[in-house]
């Protein structure tokens, strides 16, 4: 049975990230998995925490950093992601205690990552789900992945979708049509918040 979350169980998600990087950033320390929490929140899953300042009703980027691969359990991996994502995120300055008032939290909890198979490369937008799969373009030692919901919000279809993938890993942007190149895709559920500190929707990308 595919994973699930209740709209109960992506408020937890969504409370335990925003928990996570206030314990960091007013001490410095990382919080605990939280104890007595479901079977289903000890369960390994890939995660990631994007976090988005609302100025204005105008959305901007904080932070997005996560596990793409099943390596802890959920809770954890949720707390690990989050800080990192408020923190360690290259593209930006580190989150602020003031900002997370503005800020909308979003968690995503992937399915394992599985190699898209063609028997060429020009196959590759065939085998793809623009608002169900997230990518990973692999080539090298270099490698991008982009969440299910990014071509969603840029509008773009599956050609574009691969090559801002190759271009978020570093490589050029029809990198995707050598043939050592590798193409991962994987789904998810996002936990969001509707407002800052707000209620939180669920969405299964796995039946958009």
């Amino acid at each position: 049975m595919p994973f699930q979350l209740t709209t109960d169980e992506g408020r937890f998600l969504v409370k335990l990230a925003r928990q996570a990087i206030e314990e960091h950033l007013k001490t410095g320390k990382t919080l605990s998995s939280p104890t007595n929490i479901p079977p289903k929140f000890e369960e390994k899953c890939g995660v990631f925490v994007t976090l988005n300042r609302i100025d204005h009703e105008r959305k901007e980027l904080r932070g997005c950093i996560g596990l793409p691969y099943p390596t802890l359990p959920l809770a954890n991996a949720v707390i690990e992601s989050a800080i990192n994502s408020a923190t360690q995120d290259p593209r930006f300055q580190s989150v602020t205690l003031d900002e997370l008032a503005h800020m909308v939290f979003e968690v995503s909890v992937l399915t394992p990552p599985q190699l898209v198979k063609t028997e060429t490369p020009t196959d590759y937008p065939s085998k793809i789900r623009v608002g169900q799969d997230g990518l990973i373009v692999e080539g090298g030692y270099s490698k991008g992945l982009l969440l299910p919901q990014v071509p969603v919000e840029w509008k773009w279809n599956e050609e574009e979708f691969l090559c801002q993938c190759c271009i978020k890993a570093g490589l050029s942007p029809d990198c995707w049509l050598l043939k050592d190149t590798k193409v991962y895709k994987f789904s998810c559920i996002i936990a969001r918040e509707i407002s800052p500190k707000g209620e939180v929707a669920v969405k299964d990308m796995q039946v958009s």
